[in-house]
C-alpha cells in the first residue's frame, strides 16, 4: 500500500480501484488527530481501512507523533489494535 502524506491538504492519501482514500488531520504540537476518514461511494472494505490505519500508526511511531483519535471509528480500530495505544497521548482513554 502506498500512502502520501498530503500536507497542503492535511491528509494521508492512498488510492484504490474505486478511487481516493483518506484520512483527515490536524497537528498540534507533536500530536496528530485524526478527524475524517473519506472513501469512495461504493468502497465498503474494512479490513483495507484497518490495514490504511495501521501503515498511518507507523507514520506515526515513525516521526514520534502521539495519535489523538477524533472519530469513533479510529476509537474502535484503537480498541481492536490495542498494541497501539501507545501512540495515545496521556490523559486519553478510550
Amino acid at each position: 500500500m502506498e500512502i502520501k502524506d498530503n500536507t497542503f491538504s492535511r491528509q494521508f492519501e492512498t488510492i484504490v480501484d474505486q478511487g481516493l482514500v483518506s484520512v483527515e488531520y490536524s497537528f498540534q504540537e507533536k500530536k496528530i488527530f485524526l478527524t475524517k476518514i473519506n472513501v469512495p461511494e461504493s468502497f465498503e472494505d474494512e479490513e483495507f481501512i484497518s490495514n490504511f490505519l495501521k501503515n498511518i500508526m507507523e507514520i506515526a511511531i515513525e516521526r514520534k507523533f502521539k495519535v489523538v483519535p477524533i472519530l469513533p471509528k479510529i476509537v474502535v480500530f484503537f480498541k481492536k489494535n490495542p498494541i497501539y495505544k501507545e501512540l495515545l497521548p496521556p490523559g486519553i482513554r478510550l
